[in-house]
């Protein structure tokens, strides 16, 4: 079992910055696991931002967010972060931290955890 607490989330205004964090607790697998942000807006579907892949320690950003936002992850303090720069009222939803014992983690399904997720809200 894996459980994912978000915290970070704010209002903030266009322009500035914002960063969450999510702290993981249980096991994650080293060689096959996927760290996640997830985001949701109202009336959208679901869109993963960035990923931790724990076997390499590699990160990867989607599209939509490259060169404004930034993942990592601390293993000494089993925190994954997002870094938030030069937000957009585009940006916000709500963010969810998820992980995944499976591989895979490019598909939504394979991510079996997820936090309770931290509101972000840009305004112009």
């Amino acid at each position: 079992q894996v459980h994912l607490v978000e915290s970070g989330g704010d209002s903030v205004q266009a322009g500035g910055s914002l960063a969450l964090s999510c702290l993981a607790s249980g096991y994650i697998d080293a060689n096959n696991g996927c760290l996640a942000w997830f985001r949701q807006a109202p009336g959208k579907e679901r869109e993963k931002v960035a990923t931790f892949y724990t076997a390499s320690g590699s990160t990867s950003i989607a599209d939509s967010v490259q060169g404004r936002f930034t993942v990592s992850h601390d293993k000494a303090k089993s925190t994954l972060y997002l870094q938030m720069n030069r937000v957009t009222p585009e940006d916000t939803a709500m963010y969810y931290c998820a992980a995944s014992n499976g591989g895979y983690c490019h598909v939504r399904l394979t991510y079996d955890y997820w936090g309770q997720g931290t509101q972000v809200t840009v305004s112009t």
